[in-house]
């Protein structure tokens, strides 16, 4: 597969077309604006800072187009999905292998190297299964002033 990786900034329409068809996505306007959003630096957007940021900038996309947009992304390879909790869920647009740490009192959602987390053996599979990946999840809370 060609890299038609996006550069960090405000990322061109040809090269967010390119890399949508890489992927096997149909490029439509709304698809190619929540890309446009997704791919301006690595970050982690729940799927309403998506919609919102989609929409302030003179494009009206619906909620339900996000939500479907995201989730399509994401079972393409272009977003990882990563459920902090049950109510919580961000789109991550780095794909590298990598974990997170998430702080509970700011919603914060960051990066964490592979190699700043060791990872014991892991427990015997049911026989015919493989590892898919392994993804750590780092919660922290400020501790109270006393």
């Amino acid at each position: 597969m060609t890299d038609h990786s996006v550069q960090p900034g405000k990322p061109g329409r040809e090269a967010v077309i390119r890399r949508l068809r890489d992927h096997g996505i149909t490029p439509t306007q709304q698809r190619v604006e929540i890309a446009r959003v997704l791919f301006e630096r690595p970050q982690h957007l729940s799927a309403e800072q998506v919609l919102a940021r989609v929409n302030a900038r003179e494009s009206l996309v619906s909620k339900a187009t996000v939500y479907n947009t995201l989730g399509l992304f994401a079972r393409k390879g272009l977003v990882r999905e990563i459920v902090v909790d049950p109510s919580k869920l961000f789109y991550d647009s780095n794909t590298s292998p990598h974990h997170h740490l998430f702080d509970m009192d700011s919603g914060q959602l960051r990066d964490v190297e592979l190699g700043q987390v060791d990872i014991g053996p892991l427990p015997d599979l049911p026989e015919g299964a493989r590892v898919q990946g392994v993804d750590v999840i780092i919660r922290v809370r400020q501790e109270a002033a006393e």
